[in-house]
């Protein structure tokens, strides 16, 4: 009969001290005249341990726990014999010998990270794929620019209706439940996309707020399980992470979707965006946990960490609306996300028209400049993180951090923006917008961090309430722009620089992928291109007026900020 010998703890505890050095406990010439308490965890239905001794390394305090295995299995007892029965404090002094995989040693709580950050880019990626895949669909179907506006808008009914619904979800049954039911939602409602397309108008319109209905849940969601999992060390840079997974999500479903189209038709877009969200939920439920609590993995040292920021154990059952609603920071954090959102959706909306209109940019080249902000939002946001984070672990309070990093979010777009009445050069106004994208991006680190701060146990209802303002600031805002600068015409400029939007992305990645793509492929040719561009009307209007508002509106929400926030727990 073979027998080995594996080590099973190694550990260093001063207040450790056995009186004599440990004997063996299963000598039977041997009796131990006290006990000694540790574990083994055992994960099989049968043992083949047959000793266990704990020697003295000689260095230090530092102990050694062995097991000689032999090749006979034994049956594992129901009950634990006295002798080696632990005390249950006993391990959290244990430290492990570093023998396991360096990928079971990654914390767990990163893992829930990344898959966040999985669920938000697929979650850009189907979104956005509409954007590229309107044009075939259009023509196959003879869609004017009014019916093209109605399905984008169709979206944001679905969006806006689970905002606040999926953050009270989200906080009484638990963010893994939530986000898993967005992301599985979200993806069916993409892969029934082209059916409905097909069928007729009105299924088209519905799957689509199916779908918004689906990534209306994913943020309150998110950010509810993040309250829990990540200690507020490591807040900032987390969400950051995060939410850069959306930014890199546009980019990624902009140059792979004129590809798939090119190849497979406009169908097989939402067909492949689709079922990666099935693959997600796949590792969604076999790795994910609402709560370190709920996961019998968690290893004491990282459970540890996380819970020396403790939050509140028991579940919410129901939700303190006059409470909440009562606090001055709650309705800080509500009008500067309305503030935030407002130039925020309006740089990312009108961006295309601008570079062509004012620094006179054909559609290719607006095309490329279209996709430098969603980079430097992914950059920034990431540098903002880990810059607050490395503050709080200086000592700076986490109210001062938040300060600090959102007023950066709303003073740098609005000084770049000032800027750009002042300069001829479009490489400089080119410069202008993406630094005022990338200042933007900070506020990862501010607002959006701050719903955990104040209120972990309901941050998915508040994520909920100030998202609404959110998204209800982006379409007023857009929709303001385009009456600032249509005013007193009666075409529709919305439309036609939708539509804009619409070739110059398609442009963008044929201008980096010309072999892969012709413009004419999507049915438009260049006369049509060139119409559409003389279509738009002369503005009566001014962009320093557009700019304007928004850097008042930046000035704001800098103000309300500094004045009602606060880093600290308000709600428990």
């Amino acid at each position: 009969m073979n027998t080995s010998r594996a080590l099973l703890y190694s550990f260093t505890d001063p207040t450790f001290r056995p009186l004599k050095s440990p004997p063996d406990i299963s000598s039977p010439k041997r009796r131990p005249r006290e006990r000694l308490n540790f574990r083994v965890r055992l994960h099989n239905h049968r043992c083949c341990v047959s000793r266990v001794s704990v020697r003295n390394s000689g260095r230090g305090e530092t102990w050694k726990v062995y097991a000689d295995v032999k090749s006979e299995p034994y049956e594992i007892l129901k009950s634990v014999p006295e002798s080696v029965k632990l005390e249950e404090d006993a391990l959290d002094d244990v430290v492990l010998d570093s023998t396991m995989p360096w990928w079971e040693e990654f914390p767990k709580r990163w893992v829930i990270v990344i898959l966040c950050f999985s669920a938000f880019l697929l979650c850009n990626m189907d979104r956005v794929n509409m954007s590229i895949a309107i044009l075939p669909m259009s023509a196959e179907n003879n869609w004017n620019p009014a019916t093209v506006g109605l399905i984008q808008s169709s979206f944001f009914w679905g969006y806006l209706l689970t905002q606040i619904a999926g953050g009270i979800w989200a906080d009484t049954v638990g963010g893994k439940k939530v986000l898993g039911f967005g992301v599985i939602w979200w993806s069916i409602a993409t892969i029934l996309t082209p059916v409905a397309a097909k069928v007729g108008l009105p299924f088209l319109l519905v799957v689509r707020a199916f779908m918004g209905i689906g990534e209306g849940v994913a943020m309150p969601a998110m950010n509810n399980i993040l309250s829990k999992w990540v200690p507020v060390s490591e807040r900032s840079r987390s969400l950051a992470f995060v939410y850069s997974g959306m930014y890199l999500g546009s980019v990624t479903g902009l140059a792979f979707s004129p590809f798939l189209i090119h190849q497979f038709g406009w169908p097989s877009v939402f067909y492949s965006f689709g079922s990666l969200g099935t693959v997600w939920f796949a590792a969604w439920l076999s790795k994910a946990h609402s709560s370190p609590l709920d996961d019998p993995q968690l290893r004491p040292a990282e459970k540890k960490l996380i819970f020396a920021n403790s939050f509140s154990k028991e579940p919410v059952e129901t939700i303190p609306w006059r409470l909440i609603l009562s606090k001055a920071p709650v309705w800080a954090l509500i009008v500067s996300h309305f503030c935030h959102n407002w130039g925020t959706f309006i740089l990312l909306t009108w961006m295309p028209t601008y570079y062509n209109q004012v620094l006179k940019f054909n559609l290719t080249e607006s095309g490329l400049f279209c996709v430098l902000p969603w980079l430097t939002m992914a950059f920034s946001a990431n540098l903002g993180g880990w810059i607050a984070d490395t503050l709080v672990s200086k000592g700076l309070s986490v109210t001062t951090v938040r300060k600090i990093m959102q007023s950066i979010g709303f003073l740098g777009p609005a000084f770049f923006l000032t800027q750009l009445s002042h300069i001829d050069s479009p490489a400089m106004a080119v410069l202008c917008m993406a630094c005022s994208q990338g200042t933007d991006a900070f506020s990862q680190s501010g607002l959006y961090s701050n719903h955990q701060d104040i209120a972990p146990r309901y941050s998915g209802v508040l994520l909920g309430l100030s998202n609404t303002a959110g998204v209800l600031a982006g379409v007023f805002g857009t929709a303001a722009t385009g009456y600032i600068l249509q005013h007193g015409k009666n075409s529709s400029l919305a439309f036609v620089a939708a539509e804009t939007k619409y070739y110059i992305a398609v442009s963008c990645v044929t201008h980096s992928l010309p072999s892969l793509l012709k413009f004419e492929t999507l049915n438009p040719t260049p006369s049509d291109s060139c119409a559409l561009i003389h279509s738009l009307v002369t503005f009566s209007g001014s962009w320093d007026d557009v700019f304007k508002v928004s850097v008042g509106l930046y000035l704001v929400g800098t103000v309300v900020w500094n004045l009602f926030s606060t880093g600290e727990k308000i709600l428990d």
